[in-house]
């Protein structure tokens, strides 16, 4: 147990929270056959095997069961205390592990903020995992996540990336010869709508908010999707009227590709944050994050 290095139980928590050795080996940055060697010399080490391997499957051993629930808070204690020593030196480095949904990567204010820190903090390495799903960043290994502000969880310490964000109805003027445009958001259920699919395989309603009134359109449509080019690709070739955020459409709006509807019935909203768990001694790395984050938000940088 002696001869177990800090790197050998951070490969076993990541297999064990992951259930497989490619997807933990990715998190890890190694290749999965060092992994599989690392994983294999610790359980000669211990004695005993920590997980069972099928062709198609990993799995936690009893053995290996108890070891990584006693593992897990006392690591995370470890954790604690070299990233406290860490916060005491002058220069932030190590890595910094960011989860954002696709959409926010697209931002102005989150791309801006991640160059700016990187150019500051050459010794940081910036991890961004880009996905749709809301994932727990503390049970995922992540310093902190990325969401529309009604999204944060309530247990988390927010902080507003200061760019609000609006939605954008629009339709290519192909589409638009053949039938006149919606005045008021219930026409749209007149019209071929593209619809989008959540992560958790519901078809998302589109919002309107105007003056006070809210509508929320269960709108129809030719095809429906879950990934944004195909989406704006349909709407673009004329299929359909798409529904998105503004920042991923303004430059085709602005060109005359696509055409704005209902744009009084679009407000802005709060837009993006970040949020993280509120630890008494964050990271060097986390905190020089935030400060950049907030500086930046304060003076309404963008590029």
């Amino acid at each position: 147990m002696s001869r177990l290095a800090l790197r050998d139980l951070d490969a076993v928590l990541a297999v064990a929270r992951r259930g497989s050795f490619r997807q933990a080996a990715i998190d890890l940055g190694m290749s999965t056959t060092a992994l599989s060697h690392m994983i294999a010399r610790i359980e000669t080490e211990l004695g005993v095997r920590l997980f069972n391997r099928t062709t198609r499957s990993v799995a936690l051993t009893d053995a290996g069961r108890v070891f990584v629930d006693r593992l897990g808070p006392s690591l995370q204690d470890v954790r604690e205390a070299i990233e406290i020593v860490r916060a005491r030196g002058e220069t932030p480095s190590g890595k910094l592990r960011i989860n954002a949904p696709p959409f926010a990567v697209r931002s102005l204010a989150f791309t801006h903020l991640l160059l700016e820190y990187s150019r500051r903090y050459p010794d940081m390495h910036v991890d961004v995992v880009t996905e749709g799903q809301l994932r727990d960043i503390v049970a995922e290994g992540f310093d902190l996540g990325v969401r529309v502000a009604s999204l944060v969880p309530t247990d988390m310490i927010a902080l507003s990336l200061g760019e609000a964000q609006r939605f954008a109805a629009v339709a290519s003027p192909a589409y638009l010869k053949t039938r006149s445009g919606p005045l008021v958001p219930t026409d749209l259920l007149s019209h071929d709508c593209i619809r989008v699919r959540l992560p958790d395989g519901a078809l998302y309603r589109w919002h309107f908010e105007k003056g006070g009134d809210l509508a929320q359109i269960e709108v129809s449509g030719p095809m429906t999707f879950d990934e944004f080019n195909l989406s704006r690709a349909a709407v673009m070739a004329g299929r359909g009227i798409g529904f998105y955020f503004e920042q991923d459409v303004i430059a085709d709006i602005e060109a005359g590709t696509l055409v704005r509807l209902l744009e009084d019935w679009t407000p802005p909203f709060p837009g993006l944050c970040l949020y993280y768990p509120g630890r008494r001694h964050p990271s060097a790395g986390l905190a020089a994050f935030l400060s950049v984050a907030r500086e930046l938000a304060s003076t309404g940088t963008k590029s």
